[in-house]
């Protein structure tokens, strides 16, 4: 079978086509890996707070879709849950999307406004290494990888310039930075203390919440709390939720799989670039075969059989789907990048998405082969010559 590199010799003798059809799976494994990087970069965006938030158990309300659309709930439910045992700290997480005024060109913008006691650890070090100036009233804390309609917030306080603009209606000054990202939900955020959010948000009332954050000391059974919790105070009220932090993050990721339509034109997308690229295959293996017919034909004249002739068609696919998927994925890379900084969004090749589109690539050129490789199946010696 692989005496002779017969697969190989075919297509390089007509190197325009060979190029044109490289182009074409190229393009095909580029709009897949758009559109599941995409689909990853929205998934990744939407949980990205969650997955910074230091807390083992999650209070929200039952009526709550998602980050954006959250409704209130008592927050004698966060203090209730206090009073088990282990519980190390509580602390009460108010959202809110506001109009943001760009002190350069005094356009307004949404963003996402997060509220909670300064005194108390909600994130990392790493994430906000200083809490201290949202002590202040009308300060707030600016994250540095909002998007570009913001202002340039992060260069002008890194220049040491005062930043002062409005929030609602509201004067606030940005006192520090902090580096959250961008997502499809919100295109910037803003941190501050929990009493400075609802001077922002005047119509809001104190003792309503929207997100309640259980830590629990190290070594606790967090699933025994999480139980008893459900049972006591979930069962019992009907008006709070309880979740684990990975509960929390599905909760999430479940509202923009499934409430939405951009999952579904994410991976119709995806779909697409598969069937285009299973079409360009398809027409390049059907003329090269067609070209070469009476090529078939003498080989089948002198006895070679049609699994020979198939596996020579088939290797034709997979060298296609080889050098087609290489620069595709080179190309890919370098639209990722351009993509993250024009958008701010976390998009980035992943080894597990490099393997599944190539995999798909392998299949959509195999299957081109399989529908191709019938005009072989055909190919009579007799009636050809």
């Amino acid at each position: 079978m692989f005496a002779i590199p017969l697969a190989w010799l075919q297509l390089q003798r007509e190197k325009v086509r060979l190029l044109i059809a490289l182009a074409g799976i190229g393009f095909a494994v580029i709009l897949m890996f758009i559109q599941l990087g995409f689909q990853d970069a929205l998934f990744d965006s939407a949980v990205n707070l969650h997955k910074n938030m230091q807390g083992d158990i999650f209070m929200i309300s039952p009526q709550s879709t998602a980050l954006i659309a959250m409704r209130s709930f008592s927050q004698r439910r966060l203090y209730q849950a206090a009073g088990y045992p282990n519980v190390e700290s509580i602390n009460p997480v108010y959202l809110g999307l506001a109009l943001w005024k760009n002190p350069v060109n005094q356009r307004t913008r949404s963003i996402l406004v997060i509220g909670f006691d300064p005194t108390e650890v909600l994130f990392t070090k790493d994430l906000v290494p200083d809490l201290s100036p949202i002590k202040i009233p009308d300060v707030v804390l600016f994250d540095r990888k909002s998007r570009e309609e913001f202002g340039p917030i992060a260069q002008l306080y890194s220049e040491g310039k005062p930043v002062q603009t409005e929030i609602g209606g509201r004067r606030v000054t940005v006192g520090g930075l902090f580096d959250l990202g961008a997502s499809f939900g919100a295109d910037g955020n803003i941190i501050t203390s929990d009493l400075n959010f609802l001077r922002l948000f005047n119509q809001r009332k104190k003792g309503l919440i929207d997100v309640g954050v259980v830590k629990l000391k190290p070594g606790t059974d967090v699933q025994a709390i999480l139980t008893e919790m459900r049972k006591n105070l979930q069962d019992v009220t009907q008006d709070v939720k309880i979740l684990s932090k990975q509960e929390f993050i599905e909760f999430e990721q479940n509202y923009w799989r499934s409430s939405t339509a951009i999952g579904f034109i994410f991976t119709l997308g995806t779909a697409i670039g598969f069937l285009v690229g299973t079409i360009i295959v398809y027409q390049i293996l059907y003329t090269d075969i067609t070209d070469h017919l009476p090529e078939y034909a003498t080989l089948k004249a002198m006895g070679y059989r049609n699994l020979y002739l198939l596996s020579v068609v088939f290797q034709e696919a997979v060298i296609l789907s080889v050098l087609g998927y290489i620069p595709g994925l080179l190309l890919a890379m370098g639209l990722y990048t351009l993509t993250r900084n024009a958008t701010s969004l976390p998009i980035a090749m992943t080894i597990d998405r490099a393997i599944l589109v190539f995999v798909l690539a392998v299949v959509m050129c195999v299957i081109s082969g399989a529908i191709a490789v019938r005009k072989v199946q055909e190919a009579d010696p007799a009636d050809i010559f």
